[in-house]
């Protein structure tokens, strides 16, 4: 599958969780809900997700590591992008 699109949404407060993404794929569906995390280990993607009982359960996710990867690349760059933008 091809990511057609990539738009990040950056938040504005101090924390881990620094921006929304959503992406587009072959331009004929939109993921929505993609957050750009601050982890122990650098920045990560994860996917949009819900709260049921005390657990957290995504809603949709990649199947593939080639998708989960080329996901995690393309929304980094953009969010990459948009900080020296924002300078």
């Amino acid at each position: 599958m091809e990511i057609t699109d990539v738009r990040i949404y950056p938040v504005k407060a101090d924390g881990k969780f620094k921006a929304f993404a959503s992406i587009t794929l072959e331009d004929k569906l939109v993921i929505r809900g993609l957050r750009v995390v601050e982890g122990r280990n650098g920045f990560f993607v994860a996917m949009p997700s819900r709260k049921f009982k005390d657990e957290y359960y995504d809603v949709c996710f990649p199947i593939t590591s080639e998708l989960k990867d080329d996901i995690s690349k393309k929304v980094m760059n953009k969010y990459e992008d948009s900080l020296k933008d924002a300078v």
